[in-house]
Formats: C-alpha cells, sequence, structure tokens
C-alpha cells in the first residue's frame, strides 16, 4: 500500500499561484501514474491533472489547462501541481492519488488525506 501525503495548499487571490506537492512512501511508485483530483463543497470529485511514470506525458482537466502544470521527482517519489493564474472556482479541497492507469485512477485505493485551496476574488 502506498501513503500520501499532500501540502502546499493555502489563501490566494484571484490571478495567484500555488504550488501543491504530494509525497508518496510504502513503495516505489516509479512504474505508477501520479495525479490531483479536487472536490469542491456540494460537488463530487474531479479530475484535475495526471503524469505518467517518466513524467513526459501530462493529462489535464479543460478547465486548468494552460495554468496549471503537473510535474513529478521519481527519486523523491513526489508528484508537483504548479497551480497559475488561479480562479474562485479553483476553490477545492485536492488530492493526490496513484494508480497503475490513469483511465481508472479514480478508483485508486490510494489517496492523500486532502490540502485545500481557497481563491478570492
Amino acid at each position: 500500500q502506498v501513503q500520501l501525503v499532500g501540502s502546499g495548499g493555502g489563501s490566494v487571490q484571484a490571478g495567484g499561484s500555488l504550488r501543491l506537492s504530494c509525497a508518496a512512501s510504502g513503495r516505489t511508485i516509479s512504474s505508477y501514474f501520479m495525479g490531483w483530483f479536487r472536490q469542491a463543497p456540494g460537488k463530487e470529485r474531479e479530475f484535475v491533472a495526471a503524469i505518467n511514470w517518466g513524467g513526459t506525458s501530462p493529462y489535464y482537466a479543460d478547465s486548468v489547462k494552460g495554468r496549471f502544470t503537473i510535474s513529478r521527482d521519481n527519486a523523491k517519489n513526489t508528484v508537483y501541481l504548479q497551480m497559475n493564474s488561479l480562479k474562485p472556482e479553483d476553490t477545492a479541497v485536492y488530492y493526490c492519488s496513484v494508480n497503475t492507469n490513469i483511465a481508472t485512477m479514480s478508483r485508486s485505493t490510494s489517496w492523500g488525506q486532502g490540502t485545500q485551496v481557497t481563491v478570492s476574488s
């Protein structure tokens, strides 16, 4: 079982930036997809971004393309989410996840504890 610990959330004004980190432990995750999901109050958890094991193929939700950048450092077992040009609608709890298959990542059994991101207008 992989343990995930997310960090880096906070409160910013619209147009600001934040960088989220998620460190994995328990086993090496170099062959796994790593990704981020978010859940706003009253809404279902939704996909934000994911990246393949080599860090060469990022995937993004349309709502964050051009503003968010996902990256990973396998030597540190860590995935990052750089969030720029933040909007109030980005406000949510952000969760990191790992999975062997990106198509089923939403059903992963490995999730971080969640980190709050709040964007004010």
